[in-house]
C-alpha cells in the first residue's frame, strides 16, 4: 500500500472566502449563459484527458483498482455523461411553453428554468471521482456555482482533485474544500446557507446532512444505499445471470452502493445456481481471487476488518479467505444467514454475497419487505408474469431486470433512492432539473379582461365561473 499525503481540513477562513467569493460571481450573472456552461464543462472533459494517466494511478493507489475497471466506473462514465450532457444542454435550458386554461383567457404559461445558486457537493468514497464530479456536470448545467468536498478515506485521488482544479477553474466558479467530512461538513452547512446540497454516502451520514440542511430549509438531494437483493427466478439463464451477477458484486470488490447485497434464489435452483456462480468467480478471478489483479482492494483497514466478521456469519459454501497485507477479501458465498446476523441487517458494500432461498413469490416479496426501500433491485427471469409481479409491488430508486448496476450508466434514467435509500435523483436531464429551479411564469394580454371576474359579482358572474370552471 502507497502511503498517501494527509488530508488537511481546510480553514474556517478559506471556506468562508469561497463561499463569499461564489455568492457574488453568482449574483453578478456570470454563470447563466449557454455559451459559459458549455464552456464550463468542456473544460471539465479536459481536465480528465490531459490527467487521465493520473487519475488512475491514484485510484490504483486508494482501492487497488485495475485500469481498465477505473477507466469504465471513474473516467468513461464522465466522458458520457458530459457529452449526453452538452448534446441537450441548449433543449434543456429552454422555457417550457404548457397550458393555460379558459378560465385564464387571454393568457399564456411557461417554465423557466434557473440556476439555484452556490451548491454543495460532498463525495463519498468509494468511487471518489465518479460519484464526485457527475454531480458537478449537473450543476454546471443548470448555471450555478460548487464547492466540493472530497473524501478523506481516498487521499492520493482527494489531494489529485484538489490539486487539479485551481489549475482549470477559479474558486469564485468552482472551488475544492478539504478535510474530514465531520468537521468541515458541519462548518460549512452551519456557517453558510448553500441553495443546494448534494450528498453520496451513507444512510445515517445522510440523515445528518438532511437535518443540517433542514434547520435553513436547504433543499437537498441525497443519495444512499440500502440492501439491494437480486431474484433468480427458475425460468432464467442461470449462464448469464451468474455472469451478471458476479460482474455487478465484484467491481469495485463490492464497494458500490448498486451492488446486488444479497440473493433470494428460487429454491428448485439454488443448488445448480450457486454452482454456476462458483464457477463463474474462478473463470473471472482464478482460482486465488486474493491474486488476481481484477480484483480491487478493500478501501481502508476499518472498512476491511468489519467485511472479516462477517466471514463468522452463517456457512460460507466458496471463498472467505483473505490477504491482510493486501487489503483482499475472496469473493465469498454465505448460506445460513439469520435475521440477527449483521450480514443480514447491515448493507454489505464488499465481495461477500449472502444467499438466501424461496419457494413462492409472496414469499420473497415477504423477505426484501424486510429491509424495505433498497436503492436498487434486479430480477432474473424470461417470465413476464414474475418480472411484473416484483416491479408493481417492491419499491426502489433504479434497477433492471435480467442484469445488475448497468442502469445508473444510462443518462437517460433517472438515478435516485426511494424512502430509506435517499432523496431526490440525477444524471442526464434529471440532474440538470435536480439543481434548477422551475420558475413558473403566466402572462395575461391587456386587451381584453372580462369585468364579471371582479366584484361587485351576481348572478352572472356565478353562471360564467360554473361554465369555465366546471
Amino acid at each position: 500500500m502507497k502511503e498517501a499525503s494527509a488530508i488537511v481540513n481546510s480553514p474556517l477562513e478559506k471556506q468562508s472566502a469561497v463561499f463569499q467569493a461564489q455568492k457574488s460571481f453568482f449574483n453578478n450573472q456570470e454563470t447563466k449563459s449557454y455559451d459559459f456552461r458549455k464552456a464550463q464543462l468542456l473544460r471539465l472533459k479536459e481536465m480528465i484527458k490531459a490527467n487521465e494517466q493520473d487519475i488512475m494511478s491514484a485510484l490504483a493507489k486508494d482501492f487497488g483498482k485495475p485500469n481498465f475497471e477505473t477507466y469504465v466506473t471513474e473516467i468513461g462514465f464522465l466522458y458520457d455523461e458530459i457529452n449526453y450532457t452538452l448534446k441537450h444542454l441548449k433543449s434543456w435550458m429552454k422555457p417550457k411553453k404548457v397550458g393555460t386554461g379558459l378560465v385564464h383567457f387571454p393568457s399564456k404559461s411557461k417554465i423557466i428554468y434557473e440556476p439555484k445558486g452556490v451548491t454543495l457537493i460532498i463525495g463519498p468514497w468509494n468511487y471518489p471521482f465518479q460519484l464526485l464530479l457527475a454531480p458537478v456536470v449537473a450543476s454546471i448545467a443548470a448555471g450555478n456555482t460548487c464547492i466540493i468536498k472530497p473524501p478523506e478515506e481516498t487521499p492520493h485521488i482527494s489531494n489529485l482533485v484538489a490539486k487539479l482544479f485551481p489549475q482549470y477553474f477559479n474558486e469564485e466558479f468552482l472551488a475544492v474544500i478539504m478535510g474530514e467530512g465531520k468537521v468541515v461538513v458541519p462548518e460549512l452547512m452551519q456557517n453558510h446557507r448553500f441553495d443546494h446540497v448534494f450528498f453520496t454516502g451513507s444512510v445515517p451520514v445522510g440523515r445528518i446532512i438532511a437535518k443540517m440542511a433542514a434547520e435553513q430549509l436547504v433543499p437537498a438531494t441525497l443519495e444512499l444505499g440500502g440492501k439491494s437483493p437480486a431474484i433468480i427466478d427458475e425460468k432464467t439463464n442461470l449462464t448469464v445471470a451468474a455472469r451478471r451477477i458476479t460482474f455487478g458484486k465484484l467491481i469495485n470488490a463490492g464497494q458500490t452502493c448498486v451492488a446486488p447485497d444479497y440473493l433470494l434464489i428460487n429454491e428448485k435452483i439454488k443448488d445448480a445456481f450457486v454452482d454456476e456462480l462458483r464457477a463463474t468467480i474462478m473463470e473471472f478471478y482464478g482460482i486465488s481471487p486474493t491474486e488476481s489483479k481484477d480484483l480491487a482492494q478493500i478501501v481502508n483497514q476499518k472498512r476491511y476488518d468489519k467485511l472479516k466478521t462477517y466471514l463468522k456469519e452463517g456457512k460460507i459454501v466458496f471463498g472467505g479467505a483473505f490477504d491482510d497485507e493486501k487489503r483482499k477479501i475472496e469473493p465469498t458465498i454465505i448460506e445460513g444467514i439469520t435475521e440477527k446476523d449483521s450480514l443480514f441487517q447491515e448493507e454489505v458494500f464488499g465481495p461477500i454475497l449472502p444467499v438466501f432461498t424461496y419457494k413462492t413469490n409472496e414469499e420473497a416479496l415477504e423477505f426484501i419487505q424486510k429491509n424495505p426501500d433498497p436503492l436498487a433491485f434486479y430480477i432474473f427471469t424470461s417470465n413476464k408474469k414474475t418480472e411484473n409481479y416484483f416491479l408493481d409491488r417492491v419499491r426502489f430508486g433504479g434497477g433492471s431486470v435480467n442484469n445488475t448496476i448497468v442502469h445508473l450508466a444510462n443518462p437517460e434514467l433517472p438515478f435516485g433512492g426511494v424512502g430509506n435509500s435517499g432523496n431526490g435523483s440525477y444524471h442526464g436531464r434529471a440532474g440538470f432539473l435536480a439543481f434548477s429551479n422551475e420558475k413558473s411564469i403566466l402572462k395575461s394580454g391587456t386587451w381584453f379582461d372580462l369585468r364579471k371576474k371582479y366584484p361587485p359579482f351576481d348572478q352572472n358572474s356565478m353562471k360564467m365561473i360554473r361554465f369555465l370552471m366546471k
